[in-house]
């Protein structure tokens, strides 16, 4: 019998369970001990948390470690337009007949028991990634870190990107106690790279890992990064580096770029490698320039950008990039999650911006409503209006400004439409 796609395979999934997160480790230990524990197969493993920066940290570790000649796995979430993203075998994404394969014996062994959809989906990743050689796996955590589903491996080396508030109700109401739950993947004895960090996330971090004897290597402590003329200088007791700026833009790129810098020569890597982690780095949604596709030639005279953060720290560090880029009317389309801090996140972006669209975001059901979207903008100064679709908001806006600068954000959830609409 042949073995169904893995769309309909990963429907089923998510009837397996009725909440979308429910933080705990003893399902995974279950599905993966029926398993035959392949996390302990798995090549050496760099573990990635944080709340800001973890993908691009992780797209830039990958292209350093590509570049040095090594084979990487990597998982990732959420995914943008396809399941298929979040998975990376070998340095490809999984084809489809393995991805089924995978995630129809995950189901098989799961035996009709309550997972999420998170869980099981991250046994298939590991599963496949215990079946084929390479030299490292780097696994990006979730949601969290202490009870999140990735968080059963032993890993080589620890990653820790800026922690700020998000995910309350599940992660804490403090930046302490968040930055508690992240700290919950150091691992005795195992060495943590840590991005920079607000005191209070600091003083946990550290904690944890003097406890557990586990080597900081933590941003203005062992190693430090700058622009300087154009370009970014890294320095740890192995030296200096002078780099181009990262090729993923803005200025909180630079410190991501640090986070992998001080992780790769932590694995060996020469000075080659490190200048490919910074140039040749790739991560969609994040200040992604759309420069062809369906959208992008409705503003032929203008400039369409799309980015996926959602939190007040992305939104801060967007309003940074924005404010960066040569001067043009710049007008936002935002839709978001009703999970998230809405103001925060808008507040800082009013000042760069003459305008928001509010939109809903396609097929989510935990979307904001297009109008609370617009009337939080209103209420931190934004002059606003509603559309139906994403593409309605832009015909309206480069109808009336045909050389704007637009910039699609507020979700990833939204990107992914967009990246999937734009194709």
């Amino acid at each position: 019998m042949s073995t169904p796609s893995s769309d309909v395979i990963l429907e089923r999934m998510m009837a397996l369970h009725p909440k979308i997160i429910d933080l705990t480790l003893d399902r995974m230990w279950r599905l993966l001990a029926a398993l035959g524990n392949p996390q302990n197969d798995l090549p050496p493993v760099i573990h990635i948390a944080g709340t800001n920066g973890k993908g691009s940290t992780q797209a830039m570790i990958r292209a350093g470690l590509e570049a040095a000649g090594k084979t990487v796995h990597a998982y990732t979430s959420p995914h943008l337009a396809r399941f298929h993203e979040r998975i990376r075998v070998a340095g490809a994404l999984i084809s489809e007949p393995d991805l089924a394969a995978v995630l129809d014996e995950c189901y098989a062994a799961n035996g009709g028991e309550e997972i999420t959809y998170f869980e099981i989906t991250t046994c298939a990743a590991i599963l496949a990634f215990s079946r084929v050689p390479a030299d490292y796996t780097l696994l990006e955590v979730g949601l969290g870190g202490r009870l999140d589903a990735t968080n059963v491996v032993d890993p080589a080396l620890t990653v820790i990107t800026p922690v700020s508030v998000d995910h309350q109700q599940y992660l804490g109401e403090t930046l302490a106690e968040i930055a508690g739950e992240k700290a919950g993947i150091i691992k005795r004895l195992v060495s943590c790279v840590v991005g920079p960090q607000e005191e209070p996330a600091l003083e946990v971090i550290e904690d944890r890992a003097a406890k557990l004897g586990a080597p900081l290597l933590a941003y203005g402590q062992q190693w430090h990064v700058a622009p300087e003329a154009g370009r970014m200088v890294y320095q740890d007791e192995r030296g200096l580096l002078d780099l181009p700026r990262p090729n993923l833009p803005g200025d909180h790129q630079i410190m991501n770029a640090g986070a992998a810098l001080a992780a790769l020569r932590q694995l060996g890597v020469d000075a080659e490698a490190c200048e490919a982690a910074v140039t040749q780095a790739q991560w969609p949604a994040r200040m992604q320039r759309l420069s062809d596709g369906p959208l992008a030639r409705m503003a032929p005279e203008g400039e369409l950008w799309l980015d996926g953060g959602h939190n007040p720290a992305a939104g801060s560090a967007l309003a940074a990039t924005l404010a960066t880029l040569p001067k043009r009317p710049t007008h936002l389309i935002c839709g978001m999650l009703n999970t998230k801090d809405i103001a925060g996140y808008l507040r800082p972006l009013a000042a760069e911006a003459a305008s928001l669209t509010a939109v809903s975001i396609p097929g989510e059901a935990a979307t904001l409503p297009a109008e609370a979207t617009a009337k939080v903008a209103r209420d931190v100064g934004f002059e606003t209006a509603e559309a139906e679709t994403v593409t309605a908001a832009l015909k309206t806006i480069i109808a009336r400004e045909p050389h704007a600068r637009v910039l699609i954000c507020g979700s990833l959830y939204l990107a992914g439409s967009v990246l999937r609409e734009n194709v």
